[in-house]
């Protein structure tokens, strides 16, 4: 039992290093470039195409089409993206990247997803199939909404303890 307790919280620390290490990383990039790692990705991901629909960029960076549109109201603060509404489609609006962007993209900000992907791409592909599996695994066991439901049960019992006394 104690093995896996110590396994477990192994996993945790490592967890934990990994959010730490993307802070790091973050407060670097905000630091030299004052842009946080969500909006360089997107900048990243503009700069390699003329223009692209919100949603189809919030699928392309993995990220919800709400926190996109914050990130592009920040960058189109700062004047390093632009929208454009379709001609076509009024609902929809295309964002691309401008000139100032592109110029802070040229100086080639390392980007520590790059970087995990040049390495993880070294690896044998029956490693990169066990992380991703474990990876997976993981992510499930750690959805907010299984820790809150088991959390409200937790809240339930104490509210039910504390009236008792």
């Amino acid at each position: 039992m104690d093995d896996k307790i110590s396994r477990s919280e192994e996993v945790y620390s490592k967890l934990r290093e990994i959010v730490q290490a993307m802070d790091i990383h973050s407060k670097y990039l905000h630091k030299y470039y004052g842009l946080s790692g969500p909006q360089l990705t997107i900048l990243n991901e503009l700069s390699n195409i003329d223009k692209m629909p919100t949603g189809q960029l919030a699928q392309k960076v993995s990220l919800s089409q709400a926190t996109v549109t914050d990130i592009i109201d920040r960058l189109e603060e700062k004047e390093l993206v632009t929208r454009q509404r379709s001609s076509f489609d009024k609902r929809k609006v295309y964002i691309q990247i401008s000139d100032k962007g592109r110029a802070i993209m040229q100086k080639n900000p390392s980007l520590l997803k790059e970087e995990f992907i040049r390495q993880f791409n070294e690896l044998e592909d029956w490693e990169q199939t066990l992380i991703l599996s474990s990876m997976q695994r993981i992510v499930s066991m750690m959805k907010p909404s299984k820790i809150i439901k088991n959390d409200q049960k937790n809240i339930k019992n104490s509210q039910q303890i504390i009236k008792k006394e």
